[in-house]
């Protein structure tokens, strides 16, 4: 996992081919006017959704992980905080294939963070995360969805 501001996405390029793509996404658009929905920038390779979803306590996030994607999560309209446990730490439960998807539900996280809008968490394959912990009952977000 890591954390950082926006403005400093462009030191991470190196970690994977794609990256440089989304910092030009970013750079050419504006995600806090964009309209929900899929945006794709390398068809299933790349792309990004953005969403108005409900903000949860800790106790109604779900912890997730990915197989094939790393997630770029960004905050937009609220400060949204993500629950941690490393993948290794987590029972084994079904893998959704379709949808690159492993929920662990009624699990509490081991740690949590807060990224305020400007800010972006990148969530790789070995990271489980609980997203859309909120103060707010509904918040915008973009997620970046990166082939790993």
């Amino acid at each position: 996992m890591i954390i950082d501001t926006l403005e400093n996405l462009e030191k991470y390029v190196a970690i994977n081919p794609l990256f440089p793509k989304v910092v030009e996404f970013l750079k050419a658009n504006d995600l806090s006017t964009m309209a929900d929905g899929k945006y794709e920038i390398e068809g299933k390779d790349l792309f990004v959704n953005v969403t108005t979803t409900k903000g949860k306590s800790p106790d109604e996030a779900v912890i997730e992980t990915h197989n094939k994607m790393i997630d770029i999560q960004i905050p937009l309209t609220a400060a949204e905080t993500y629950g941690y446990t490393q993948r290794n730490a987590l029972p084994e439960v079904p893998y959704n294939a379709e949808k690159d998807i492993t929920k662990i539900p009624d699990l509490a996280a081991d740690s949590y963070v807060t990224c305020q809008p400007g800010m972006m968490v990148i969530f790789f394959p070995q990271d489980g995360h609980a997203p859309c912990i909120a103060g707010v009952p509904e918040f915008k977000k973009a997620i970046f969805k990166i082939k790993a």
